[in-house]
């Protein structure tokens, strides 16, 4: 059966509470019970390993911004292209709700879509999906959800709390990509410490770095962020944990960007941006249409894959 962009839409304008926490709940179950392979993907603990073949759209950070998913599922033309092909994914990097006024929208949208192709869409966590005790402030998801359902918005919450614990937090493309909300966890040694880093919180923080923190040129090594959780790091920690953990680029997302990408650190760390407006006020946003075969060796060879809006 055709998936419809423009009745996804309408349903998420449209469901009552009952059916969101449904969705909610449906996709919290699929994430729960994903382990091994799955599709073109492998499933290690909260590690998505991609085959790399056919094509991976990645979205960064949504924040509520409807019209830029919106935007990006119609002229990617993405649903037609996984419902035509396997090969074909999508990976969100993180924040879906918070700041934009249609939270509760986005993520019926894009919970939909993983509930459509199960085996085709990666959700990532972000830091406005962060454990309870790394809380991304302001956090307007809760007024957000008591906008659209009144008095029996708190269900719905809790239902996406549960879910929040069930995205992942890295994917990996072998020898070629690491893709994560945030930061590269320095300290880590291997895909192994990424895949099971949510069961060391907080005694160790790699959960922390990957979902809170960000490149800095004028670092050269780490340093405290101001966001107050997580890391500024360096061109040489970075340059050290790509050769430890082997891979070419870091696709992150979590900053904004007034072109929606930027390049970091001699081309080893790309970030994309994928909504606009206030409280931003970027330019533009911007996606990335991923060969996954191509061979790369820096972020600048991606340039001609990356969508700005």
């Amino acid at each position: 059966m055709q998936l419809s962009l423009s009745t996804i839409v309408k349903e998420a304008f449209e469901s009552p509470r009952g059916e969101f926490q449904k969705i909610v709940e449906e996709a919290t179950s699929i994430l729960s019970s994903e382990d091994g392979q799955v599709g073109n993907l492998h499933v290690i603990g909260r590690l998505v390993k991609i085959k790399p073949e056919g094509n991976a759209l990645i979205i960064g950070d949504l924040h509520g911004d409807l019209e830029s998913l919106i935007h990006i599922l119609e002229e990617s033309m993405i649903l037609r292209r996984m419902q035509s092909a396997s090969d074909q994914i999508i990976v969100f990097l993180g924040d879906y709700g918070d700041r934009g006024p249609l939270s509760a929208e986005v993520y019926y949208i894009v919970l939909k879509l993983k509930l459509h192709f199960p085996k085709q869409v990666v959700l990532l966590r972000g830091n406005h999906e962060g454990p309870k005790d790394l809380v991304a402030s302001p956090h307007d998801l809760p007024t957000q959800l008591q906008m659209k359902f009144g008095q029996t918005w708190t269900q719905a919450y809790k239902k996406l709390l549960m879910l929040h614990q069930r995205l992942y937090t890295a994917s990996a493309v072998q020898d070629k990509y690491l893709i994560i909300h945030g930061g590269l966890p320095t300290q880590a040694r291997t895909l192994d410490d990424l895949a099971f880093a949510h069961l060391k919180h907080p005694k160790q923080a790699l959960l922390e770095d990957m979902l809170w923190s960000d490149p800095d040129e004028a670092t050269d090594q780490t340093r405290p962020s101001p966001r107050g959780a997580g890391k500024l790091f360096g061109k040489k920690m970075t340059d050290e944990t790509v050769h430890r953990l082997n891979f070419k680029v870091l696709i992150r997302g979590h900053e904004p960007c007034q072109e929606g990408f930027k390049i970091n650190h001699d081309g080893k760390i790309l970030t994309l941006f994928s909504r606009k407006g206030p409280p931003y006020f970027n330019d533009h946003g911007a996606y990335l249409d991923l060969n996954l075969s191509e061979r790369v060796q820096e972020a600048k060879q991606l340039v001609h894959s990356i969508h700005m809006f």
